[in-house]
């Protein structure tokens, strides 16, 4: 892997508590600061694109997801997405061509203690480096097709569909 391409698209992943305010928000892009942390042995970019829940992600935003990762020389691409429609943001960037597409996420704000953020972006970097090309969804430390795989809300996971 010569560089990674990361695109930050919000989500609890980067959610951040207001205390005056009582309510979370989507802040910066954590990954950039985890990866640094953990002293990774390769190069990186980020590409803050946008900071929403992924429950108000739109088409147009799927679109520019896609327009995106299309228009950089990467091959190997993480995402970082919202759980709620990862599935179908990840249905979104099937098709493109030459590049390994790696979403995850976290079921809890990665500035939580115990939050699953660190565990999912290890499991979505060494997935990113040895999968074929096409898109795939990283999370709970496996690895499915987006085709595949469903959230289960009831049970805060993710799981095999069908």
């Amino acid at each position: 892997m010569d560089r990674l391409l990361i695109v930050a698209t919000g989500g609890t992943i980067d959610k951040i508590y207001f205390d005056d305010k009582s309510e979370f928000q989507v802040g910066a892009p954590q990954i950039g600061g985890i990866l640094d942390a953990i002293g990774v042995a390769f190069a990186f970019d980020v590409i803050a694109l946008m900071r929403k829940d992924s429950l108000h992600l739109t088409d147009e935003d799927r679109a520019l997801i896609r327009a995106t990762i299309a228009a950089q020389p990467h091959r190997h691409v993480l995402v970082t997405h919202g759980t709620d429609t990862m599935v179908e943001t990840a249905r979104a960037l099937e098709g493109l061509t030459g590049k390994v597409i790696v979403l995850t996420g976290a079921l809890n704000p990665a500035r939580f203690q115990g939050s699953d953020a660190v565990f999912n972006i290890g499991t979505a970097v060494g997935a990113v480096q040895s999968l074929s090309d096409g898109v795939w969804i990283a999370m709970n430390g496996r690895i499915w097709r987006p085709g595949s795989v469903r959230k289960n809300v009831a049970a805060n996971r993710f799981e095999a569909s069908g």
